[in-house]
């Protein structure tokens, strides 16, 4: 018995970040913002984990947003309603520490990371924060959950690196400006690795803005999810080695090395191209000879 996916939904034009709900009702009674999931479609599929968008407790619902990229993803966008993944295994990691602070906690989330930053500001806005939310993308087309994030009555700052949506420019250049506004109690940034770079960087102190409390998400590869396979790790601190999967996800973002992370993720980005293409082709073979089978069908 699989997991049913309830509802699926394209987040944009193009149909390459999409959101599935996943009835998982064990999973939802313990889920909290940080934790994340890993899932196999079949038995021929590979693990890979992906960081809790949203849950229900009441519906016994799990939300996850995915962006496809490789073979896994891709196919993963094609299953429908009613379908069944073969294993949905959570809530894993540590969840993120919520609590009630001074001045107000700065949320980023970049491209897809947006998702998973909507969990935490609820937990947030629940103690009574005043949350802020940088939600940036590359162009108006990838911010998606806006009016979900207003509805929280959060402060949202729109950001697109071309301008057509929001500000033109980078989640940092809107960071920066609030960092020189005010003092900031915690800032919580999810998204690519190099975007997480950059934030940390400038949340790390200077001669012109103050050291904030940072906090990043990590989504690096990795197999069993318990610290077993290795492959996730990101950290080697006073003698002992950090994974993203049991001492993570969320993570000091000052304490990330982050170019080496970003150089071990990209280790199999051939085999993963070549897997892609290699679906690819059969997809297309399939669309063809279903549609000679239908041409057939019409002519008898």
């Amino acid at each position: 018995m699989g997991w049913k996916i309830l509802e699926k939904k394209f987040l944009n034009p193009d149909q390459t970040l999409y959101e599935l709900v996943i009835a998982a009702p064990d999973i939802a009674k313990k889920a909290k913002g940080g934790n994340f999931v890993i899932l196999r479609i079949s038995e021929q599929g590979e693990r890979f984990p992906l960081t809790v968008a949203d849950y229900d407790r009441e519906k016994g619902t799990i939300t996850i947003v995915v962006m496809k990229a490789g073979k896994s993803t891709t196919e993963l966008s094609l299953m429908e309603v009613g379908d069944e993944i073969l294993d949905f295994v959570g809530p894993l990691g540590k969840c993120a520490h919520i609590d009630k602070y001074e001045h107000p906690v700065v949320l980023v989330g970049g491209g897809v990371g947006i998702a998973p930053i909507y969990p935490q500001s609820v937990e947030l806005k629940e103690k009574g924060n005043h949350v802020i939310a940088i939600l940036g993308a590359r162009t108006k087309e990838l911010i998606f959950w806006e009016e979900k994030f207003r509805a929280l009555d959060v402060e949202v700052i729109i950001t697109t690196d071309d301008g057509t949506h929001g500000q033109k420019g980078f989640v940092t250049d809107r960071l920066r400006e609030l960092m020189e506004k005010q003092p900031l109690s915690q800032v919580i940034a999810i998204g690519p690795l190099i975007m997480m770079k950059f934030v940390a960087l400038l949340t790390n102190g200077s001669k012109d803005l103050p050291k904030v409390p940072t906090t990043v998400s990590l989504n690096p590869i990795m197999v069993d999810g318990t610290g077993m396979c290795g492959g996730c790790r990101f950290l080697t601190l006073d003698g002992q080695t950090k994974f993203a999967c049991v001492d993570g996800p969320d993570v000091d973002g000052h304490n990330v090395d982050y170019d080496n992370l970003m150089a071990r993720n990209s280790r199999f980005q051939k085999v993963e191209t070549e897997r892609k293409e290699e679906f690819d082709h059969k997809c297309r073979l399939m669309a063809q000879a279903d549609k000679l089978n239908a041409e057939g069908a019409c002519e008898d």
